[in-house]
């Protein structure tokens, strides 16, 4: 996920979002071999426009970012009582429902999501990779600020339940220091990299690292396959219910243009996005 591509205006983007939302669903998948994020079938026209992307996201990104450095404490992870050890959705009786990202890729990418997700009033769940934040440092901060849960999705993106013991708790306990370095707390979620559901080695080693429970989902956006905007959107509206914890990607423009329709579609249906410890609470 770490591939840099070519960016595209906030207004391009939703423009290529077009058309009604299609509903349905489907066939449910995970990405525990994800790749390098790739853009949609649409490319820039030329190598200039290509730049021209870049340089405008580049530029959204900086300014977002600016002024959000180290402040208060962001909170620590919490015990759920009645909930278990891993979490894929939250209560059936309540119009909530978590959209929960995986903290990689572009992050001009992430900013126009993080943006859009603010204007329409949502609150996002995200689980970000350790060496990410190495290489943006300001990106936790930036989602802190915006009232996003920020959690730990491992150091390097490894497959993390295919690791020894050793190696594994190295990857959790080392996007923990990090998380605890830029934000004072340890992050308030645990997702296991490459992976949907933690193995019960991984479950005890988060539990030792500090985190009480492991953050599944129960809907597969596919959006790191970069279907479409159209495809993306109609995944995630087939099987959204109340209390689905969705799984999306930051670094994919087929997400940044599929969320204001998702989001639509949250508030046609009468239900809120809100954070995972939200939907729990």
């Amino acid at each position: 996920m770490n591939g840099r591509r070519a960016g595209m205006p906030r207004r391009g983007v939703l423009r290529a979002a077009g058309g009604a939302l299609v509903t349905g669903a489907l066939t449910p998948g995970c990405a525990p071999g994800a790749a390098s994020p790739t853009a949609t079938a649409e490319k820039p026209p030329g190598a200039q426009a290509a730049r021209e992307g870049r340089d405008e996201q580049g530029a959204q990104a900086r300014e977002a970012l600016r002024g959000h450095g180290a402040v208060r404490p962001a909170p620590a992870p919490r015990r759920f009582p009645g909930q278990p050890v891993q979490i894929e959705r939250g209560p059936a009786d309540r119009p909530r429902v978590a959209l929960t990202f995986h903290g990689r890729g572009d992050p001009a990418l992430a900013v126009a999501v993080l943006a859009e997700a603010e204007r329409a009033g949502a609150r996002l769940t995200v689980l970000a990779v350790g060496s990410w934040l190495d290489r943006h440092p300001g990106m936790a901060r930036r989602i802190l600020d915006g009232g996003h849960d920020l959690g730990n999705h491992t150091q390097s993106h490894l497959d993390i339940n295919a690791l020894d013991e050793r190696r594994a708790y190295a990857e959790i306990t080392g996007c923990a220091q990090r998380l605890r370095r830029l934000t004072g707390s340890i992050g308030t979620w645990f997702r296991p990299s490459r992976a949907r559901y933690a193995t019960p080695l991984v479950q005890d080693l988060a539990l030792r690292a500090g985190y009480p429970h492991v953050l599944s989902y129960g809907v597969e956006s596919l959006d790191f396959t970069s279907p479409g905007t159209a495809a993306v959107t109609r995944k995630v509206a087939g099987e959204l219910r109340n209390g689905s914890v969705v799984s999306l990607h930051f670094g994919y423009r087929d997400t940044v243009a599929a969320l204001p329709l998702l989001l639509t579609e949250i508030r046609r249906r009468r239900m809120r996005a809100v954070t995972a410890t939200e939907l729990l609470t």
